[in-house]
């Protein structure tokens, strides 16, 4: 058997060494790596926002899901009103600027009709016949609803006897003779409403009262007179109800005296000395007499604005003077 030198032997321990030292270099190699793969630190700091993850490397999981997108509270719900405009909160002013006072709250008018003028509350519930005590006068009345035919003569008469009266115009009237209109207060007289298109009062309801009565005077407004606050009820029909309509949309409803019948014309048995004598007949100290500006419809006479000028003289002849319906508001 073959004895190894002393060289062989020397070498050996080194030998050794360097095998072990590879053996661990193996070791250390395996057991870095599955160190390294353990959970994330809770850092902010290594956070992964804080490390993008390079693109197409899956990110880190999370022990609990993101959260869901949800729908606005107003998705699939009946839509809500628009809310309440609410006034801006006035900034305080600066040193030495004015304070100004805050805004008034103010009432919405009625669009399109400006607020009716007052009249006596002793008139309110009425239909009056007469103007209480207003002595020996009369007022003469004009009702306008069908034509204007008898217009011209009227205001001629009247104009010659130094007599104003008041005119009851309809709506429609005002609106097809805007010129009578003008002519009726370019000569001083007074105009009055007689609805819009001359209904029955007491078949209609609140609402068709109110549209009767407002669009009336609309008309007459925009004619360039203004009705307020005298109003008379067509055909003289009216019952407690329909006169406490009349009352809130801010008119006194007047009736009349003495009814000239000229409206039946001489095809109904009228003449002018007819006429004149009815009026004599009802003659009272604030008599209210009712004569009408249009034709009648079957023979086309005008018999009022005819026999005005004996009425005008027979009532003066009387001991009576003339006023008109303002008489009735103090004026």
């Amino acid at each position: 058997m073959a004895v190894p030198d002393g060289g062989a032997r020397r070498r050996a321990p080194a030998i050794v060494l360097a095998v072990a030292l590879v053996v661990l270099a193996v070791a250390l190699a395996l057991l870095l790596p599955a160190r390294t793969a353990g959970p994330p630190s809770s850092s902010p700091s290594t956070s992964p926002a804080a490390s993008p993850q390079p693109s197409g490397t899956p990110g880190p999981s999370f022990s609990s899901p993101p959260p869901q997108v949800t729908d606005t509270p107003e998705a699939g719900q009946t839509p809500v009103e628009p809310p309440v405009t609410v006034p801006p909160i006035a900034q305080a002013p600066g040193p030495g600027q004015p304070v100004e006072p805050p805004a008034q709250p103010t009432v919405p008018a009625e669009p399109g009709a400006p607020p009716p003028p007052p009249f006596p509350e002793s008139l309110r519930g009425q239909d009056l016949t007469v103007i209480p005590g207003a002595g020996r006068v009369v007022a003469l009345t004009f009702d306008a609803g069908a034509n204007a035919a008898g217009l011209p003569k009227i205001l001629a008469t009247l104009s010659s006897k130094g007599v104003v009266g008041t005119f009851f115009l309809t709506g429609n009237w005002a609106a097809n003779n805007p010129q009578g209109v003008s002519q009726i207060v370019a000569a001083g007289h007074r105009l009055a409403n007689h609805s819009m298109t001359h209904p029955g009062f007491t078949g209609l309801d609140s609402a068709q009262i109110t549209q009767q009565v407002r669009g009336a005077e609309q008309a007459i407004l925009a004619a360039g007179g203004d009705p307020r606050p005298l109003f008379r009820f067509p055909f003289g029909e009216r019952d407690a109800r329909t006169i406490a309509a009349v009352n809130s949309l801010g008119y006194v409803a007047v009736r009349w005296t003495v009814d000239t019948l000229g409206w039946k014309g001489t095809s109904g048995g009228a003449s002018i000395q007819l006429l004149a004598d009815r009026v004599q007949a009802g003659l009272q100290p604030g008599g209210i007499v009712l004569m009408h500006i249009g034709s009648n419809p079957d023979d086309g006479t005008t018999l009022d604005a005819d026999a005005l000028p004996q009425v005008i003289d027979g009532i003066r002849a009387a001991g009576y003077g003339f006023t008109t319906l303002d008489a009735l508001l103090g004026q």
